[in-house]
């Protein structure tokens, strides 16, 4: 419940353009190792979109405070990458950083120094409200550019035409929450919370593997697209077979290692089918009597 509410908070915050709630407290039974590295991450947080957003943030990791199998190492992973995955690095997390730098006086040391990343058209249209972006995706989708259309964008500090582009890209942050891609993650980070939480009901000696698979979705770009299309892959044929009882896989941390080795930059994901297709006929084959049900 205490999730749901902050999620109508920052929501609301957004469509009205501010955000003046207060700064998150950490959650209640936190361990001390812990408590630098979540207090660190609600200002990123802030910084990135402001205190409801963090206080979402605080939310989701309460959900793991005390829970049964979830040490103090777990947690501190579990929220380095819940940060870093919430701090997601579209153009307008990117055009922050480098007005940032401008704050902190680098224009003068690194004059000519830039950045210059490459986005899917989809992607780039996605960080608009939702309404703007359907529209743009069903243009583009119908020349056919939408998922095929590359493009790279500079991100500089190095002249004043370039700073007010970075400020154009950042004030973006506005509408962040109502963006096609903020949905996108959304959904992604609660179904990876999700199936952390049922494998520390299933098999928690795997948390771990599992708590470590959101690396596999970072930047942008074609590398995000394929590493997300990655996660999906073993989640899908690995962990939540497992978890539903329709897969006897005794040794999901091996299994998940195993399936990421073979993850490839390929979009057919041919060499990642294979070895994730393998790995279950070895869990049936050593138990028929769940291929049977299955």
């Amino acid at each position: 419940m205490a999730s749901i509410l902050s999620s109508l908070r920052y929501l609301f915050a957004d469509v009205i353009g501010d955000d003046d709630a207060p700064t998150p407290f950490l959650p209640e039974g936190l361990p001390e190792a812990a408590a630098s590295i979540v207090s660190e991450h609600i200002h990123l947080l802030i910084d990135y979109q402001g205190p409801s957003y963090a206080q979402l943030y605080v939310d989701r990791i309460r959900r793991f405070v005390g829970r049964p199998h979830v040490d103090t190492a777990m947690l501190c992973e579990l929220a380095q990458l819940l940060a870093q995955r919430m701090a997601y690095e579209d153009l307008i997390r990117i055009a922050q950083l480098k007005l940032a730098e401008l704050e902190a006086g680098a224009m003068a040391r690194h004059r000519a120094i830039h950045d210059i990343r490459r986005f899917r058209l989809d992607e780039l249209v996605a960080v608009l409200p939702e309404a703007a972006a359907n529209s743009l995706m069903t243009a583009f989708e119908k020349v056919g550019w939408l998922r095929r259309r590359r493009m790279s964008l500079r991100f500089s500090i190095a002249s004043k035409g370039a700073v007010s582009r970075l400020k154009s890209f950042a004030a973006l942050k506005r509408w962040r929450l109502s963006s096609v891609r903020y949905a996108e993650e959304r959904i992604w980070v609660e179904r990876w919370l999700h199936m952390i939480a049922r494998c520390l009901d299933k098999q928690p000696a795997s948390a771990p593997a599992l708590i470590a698979t959101a690396t596999m979705v970072q930047g942008q770009g074609d590398a995000y697209w394929q590493g997300l299309a990655d996660w999906h892959a073993i989640i899908n044929g690995l962990a939540k077979p497992t978890f539903d009882g329709a897969l006897p896989l005794a040794d999901l941390d091996g299994a998940i290692a195993e399936a990421r080795a073979a993850a490839m930059p390929d979009p057919r994901q041919a060499a990642l089918k294979r070895t994730i297709a393998q790995i279950r006929a070895r869990a049936l084959a050593e138990y028929p009597d769940a291929k049977a049900a299955e």
